[in-house]
């Protein structure tokens, strides 16, 4: 990244003659913004930014990222040179382990939903419902403590929150119906952050994407969300990848991830 230039003048105030001593011209602000989480705690991080996404979890759904603290900070700092961008995003791990309920101690067991009601087992409704909950700590329990305590504002409606999706989490697979049911999981945690008047958006890759939750229906509250795509290894990658499809249908693909090293880097499609 290019230094900043430096310039100086003297002003004589008699004469008012002015000297400047020569430099470079300065260095525009970048519009690279950055997605730090847990794995960045105790390293140093970009001070040049225009705006940064910072994981609210550690890892799974159910953990918090130790140093959120310290990284919605410093996402705060950020520039803001994009317009397009709030300089200071979340995002959110998934998970839907209804094939795996009796090695979770986080399944619900009741609940009122757009599926009808929970109880207990694999079902549309607990997926849903496991959704809501997973979102609904995420921001009570790990994001709202962590942002009271760096005296930031803690209302989720002044963030925008990006739902996670990535086959390392632990899904549904092998069917449609499983499909469906991963889909309820995103619809539930969207809904919850809907419910905070907060702005959702989805990342992902094309391709797991379609393997974690597939085709999304018109009517659905993931339909028209906003996308972030990721898989690009260069930043001309990551720009031509702005013009691709969005990840459900009425959708605007509005961020574009690169990684040309340890560190997530960010385009704006906007």
């Amino acid at each position: 990244m290019a230094s900043s230039a430096w310039r100086a003048a003297v002003v004589a105030f008699g004469a008012m003659a002015v000297v400047v001593v020569p430099g470079t011209a300065s260095a525009a602000p970048t519009e690279v913004g950055y997605d730090v989480s847990y794995p960045q705690c105790d390293t140093d991080l970009p001070r040049d930014r225009a705006f940064a996404v910072v994981g609210v979890n550690g890892g799974l759904s159910t953990r918090a990222n130790p140093c959120l603290q310290e990284q919605l900070t410093w996402a705060w700092e950020s520039s803001g040179e994009v317009e397009e961008q709030p300089p200071a995003q979340v995002y959110l791990n998934t998970a839907n382990p209804g094939q795996v309920i009796d090695q979770v101690t986080t399944w619900p067991t009741s609940g009122s939903t757009p599926y009808g009601s929970c109880d207990g087992t694999n079902s549309m409704a607990c997926s849903w419902e496991y959704g809501w909950e997973r979102a609904q700590n995420s921001v009570l329990s790990f994001f709202t403590p962590a942002a009271r305590a760096a005296r930031l504002d803690s209302q989720p409606a002044r963030y925008v929150w990006w739902l996670d999706v990535e086959t390392m989490n632990t899904w549904q697979y092998g069917s449609d119906e499983a499909r469906a049911r991963n889909r309820a999981t995103l619809e539930g945690m969207t809904e919850y952050l809907h419910s905070r008047d907060a702005r959702v958006g989805v990342y992902s890759t094309g391709y797991q994407w379609s393997q974690i939750v597939g085709e999304v229906d018109d009517d659905s509250v993931l339909a028209d969300l906003d996308s972030w795509l990721a898989g690009s290894v260069t930043d001309e990658q990551a720009e031509a990848a702005c013009d691709d499809d969005p990840l459900v249908p009425d959708g605007e693909v509005v961020l574009s991830q690169y990684v040309p090293d340890d560190l997530d880097h960010n385009v704006s499609c906007d």
